[in-house]
C-alpha cells in the first residue's frame, strides 16, 4: 500500500497539463479529420471534373478531356489528395520537427506524382493529336517523335525537381554548376574510367539490350559475335557465347560505340482488320480497294507495306455479302514503338475508312482490332 502511495504522484497531472494534453488531443483529431477529409476529396475529384465538364463545355473539349484527363483520373486523385494533405499539414506547423518530418515526404510525394501525371498528359497529347497534327502539316511521322517524349520527360523531371529543391531550400542550380566546375578537373584525371562509366549511363538510358536477351555485335577484336547477355556491370558488359559457351567481357565504353543487333527484340506484330461489305464487291471496286488499303498503310512508319495482305470470301452472316480480312504487319523495338504504330495504324484505318465512303462503297469495320504477336526466331 505504502509503494502505491509513493508513485501515485507521478502519475497524477496538474491542470497546466491536462489542458495541453486535451488541447493536443483536439487538435490530432482535426487533423485527422482533415486527412480524412482530404482523402475523400481527393478521391472524388475526379467524377466531380467529369461532370462538370461534360455540362457546362462544348463537345469539343468534352473530347479532349475524355481522351487526355480521364485515362489519367487515378494519378490526378493522387495528386490533389497529397496537395490537400499538404494543406492539412500546416494545422500542426507548430509542433517544428514533426512537421518537417512530415512536410519533407509529402513535398516529395507531390512533386513525383504530379510528373508522373504531366508527363502522361504529353505523353496521350502527343499520341492522339500530335500524330494528326503532324499528319496534316505533311511532314513524315517516325520514331524521332518517340525521342522527342524521352526529352519532354526529361525536362519535365528536371523542372519538377528543381522545384522541389526549391521548397526544401536547395539550390540545386548552383549545386549542379558546382559539381559541374569540379567535374572538369576529375575528367583529365581520369579520362578512360570516365569513358567507361559515360558509356554504362548510356547503355542504361538507351536500353540497346538488357539481361537475358540475344544480340549479334560487331567487335573490331572478335568480329561479329552472336552471344546471350548475362549481365550489364558498372564497367562492362558480360557476353556468353553460343557456339563455344564462353564469356567474353567487353567494357561498356566499347558497347556504346558498336553495332549492336538485338535478336531478341526482333520481333513483329500481325494485325487483322475485317470490312464487311453487305454486298458482292465487283472487279473494279475489288481494286479500289486494294489501292485504298496500300495507299493508306505504305507511307507509315513501322508498317512492312510489303507483307500487307487483302483477302476476300464469303460472309456467314450474310449470303449475299462478303467478307474482306486485312493483315498487315507492324515493326518495333519495343512495346513503346510497338504501340505508337498501332496508334498510327488507327490513323490508317480512319483514311481508309474515309475514302470508301467517299467512293459509295458500304461496309462495317468489324470490332475490335485483332493483334497478334509474332517474335523473330533466332
Amino acid at each position: 500500500m505504502e509503494i502505491l502511495l509513493s508513485i501515485k504522484p507521478w502519475f497524477t497531472l496538474d491542470n497546466a497539463t491536462q489542458q495541453l494534453l486535451f488541447a493536443i488531443g483536439i487538435k490530432l483529431a482535426i487533423f485527422l479529420f482533415f486527412l480524412f477529409l482530404a482523402w475523400i476529396v481527393g478521391k472524388s475529384i475526379p467524377r466531380f471534373l467529369s461532370l462538370i465538364v461534360r455540362r457546362f463545355t462544348p463537345q469539343f473539349f468534352v473530347r479532349i478531356y475524355q481522351n487526355l484527363v480521364e485515362p489519367q483520373s487515378q494519378t490526378l486523385a493522387q495528386v490533389v489528395t497529397l496537395i490537400l494533405f499538404s494543406v492539412a499539414l500546416n494545422l500542426i506547423q507548430e509542433y517544428t520537427g514533426f512537421y518537417k518530418f512530415l512536410k519533407f515526404f509529402s513535398d516529395l510525394s507531390i512533386a513525383i506524382s504530379l510528373a508522373i501525371f504531366i508527363s502522361s498528359l504529353f505523353k496521350n497529347f502527343v499520341r492522339i493529336y500530335g500524330i494528326e497534327l503532324i499528319r496534316k502539316l505533311g511532314f513524315e511521322i517516325d520514331e524521332l517523335l518517340l525521342v522527342f517524349e524521352t526529352i519532354a520527360n526529361i525536362v519535365i523531371g528536371f523542372i519538377v525537381s528543381v522545384a522541389f529543391a526549391q521548397s526544401q531550400n536547395v539550390n540545386l542550380i548552383g549545386l549542379i554548376a558546382g559539381l559541374g566546375i569540379g567535374g572538369i578537373a576529375v575528367a583529365f584525371a581520369s579520362q578512360k574510367t570516365l569513358e567507361q562509366i559515360l558509356g554504362t549511363v548510356v547503355i542504361y538510358l538507351d536500353r540497346p539490350y538488357l539481361p537475358g536477351e540475344y544480340i549479334r555485335v560487331h567487335l573490331s577484336s572478335q568480329g561479329i559475335l552472336l552471344a546471350r547477355v548475362e549481365a550489364i556491370g558498372l564497367r562492362s558488359t558480360k557476353l556468353r557465347t553460343l557456339a563455344k559457351s564462353t564469356l567474353v567481357v567487353v567494357p561498356n565504353s566499347v558497347m556504346a560505340q558498336a553495332d549492336i543487333e538485338n535478336v531478341t527484340r526482333g520481333k513483329k506484330v500481325m494485325v487483322l482488320l475485317y470490312l464487311d461489305f453487305p454486298r458482292q464487291l465487283e472487279k473494279s471496286e475489288q481494286a479500289l480497294l486494294e489501292k485504298v488499303i496500300k495507299e493508306s498503310s505504305n507511307t507509315l512508319f513501322g508498317i512492312d507495306s510489303n507483307s500487307t495482305k487483302i483477302s476476300l470470301y464469303p460472309y456467314e452472316d450474310n449470303p449475299k455479302g462478303v467478307r474482306a480480312r486485312v493483315s498487315f504487319f507492324i515493326l518495333g523495338s519495343n512495346d513503346n514503338s510497338i504501340e505508337f504504330r498501332k496508334r498510327l495504324l488507327e490513323l490508317a484505318n480512319d483514311s481508309i475508312s474515309k475514302k470508301l465512303q467517299t467512293h459509295g462503297i458500304e461496309f462495317t469495320i468489324q470490332e475490335p482490332t485483332l493483334y497478334i504477336d509474332s517474335p523473330i526466331s533466332i
